[in-house]
């Protein structure tokens, strides 16, 4: 997988391909449509790849990009000390658990053109949900990858759809392909333990969701 960001004059966006084994591309790219510096620009980047791995089912992936400090802060070898970062350092961990091996590269950016052109391309297009470019489905993140908002409503508790996910691996009725997209992401985050459903926390706690009439 190869990721990078893209920060420039026209706005924001963000690419990362995926390349099979038998050498098939599959990319994907994102128009960031909130602030961010090209730091933040590159680890979302990077999480797009990762999550995208994730629907994939992918359980081995080796990972390229051309930030020096996504890279070497994943590694380890890099603290994380800007406070902006470290919320994306933190999911980003996370994320990672759900591969049986995975591996993080420096590449250079003369290798890492294909990602920087979709990067590129996400950041200048004028883009609306209804507007959507195919074969290559460019979204809007309208927020950071690492924040997930979820409203309550009056018929059920805020977290009734992820319960059911888990428990029988079904979608709410009429959900389309982003919302079956985006309540699988969400729902890696969270353990179900017979009727109680629990969110893991950064450090691998477990904390017990409840709804507005339990809090």
């Amino acid at each position: 997988m190869y990721f990078d960001g893209a920060v420039n004059s026209t706005g924001s966006g963000i690419g990362a391909v995926l390349i099979s084994l038998d050498g098939r591309y599959y990319p994907v790219a994102t128009k960031i449509d909130f602030p961010c510096t090209n730091n933040v620009a590159e680890y979302e980047a990077c999480i797009l790849g990762l999550q995208a791995a994730i629907d994939f089912k992918v359980k081995e992936l080796e990972v390229f990009g051309d930030s020096m400090l996504t890279i070497f802060q994943t590694l380890g070898q890099w603290k994380t000390k800007d406070a902006k970062l470290v919320p994306y350092h933190e999911y980003l961990e996370k994320l990672t658990e759900n591969f049986e091996d995975i591996s993080f590269t420096y590449t250079p950016r003369m290798t890492n053109q294909f990602a920087d052109a979709l990067a590129t391309l996400a950041s200048m297009v004028s883009i609306t949900k209804e507007n959507l470019i195919e074969p290559l489905e460019i979204e809007i993140a309208e927020g950071p990858a690492h924040c997930n908002s979820i409203e309550a409503s009056e018929a059920k508790p805020w977290y009734e759809d992820i319960k059911n996910l888990l428990r029988t691996g079904q979608y709410p009725p009429f959900a389309d392909r982003h919302d079956r997209k985006t309540l699988r992401r969400l729902a890696i985050h969270y353990f179900l333990s017979g009727e109680i459903l629990y969110r893991r926390s950064f450090d691998s706690t477990l904390l017990q969701c409840i709804d507005e009439h339990e809090s």
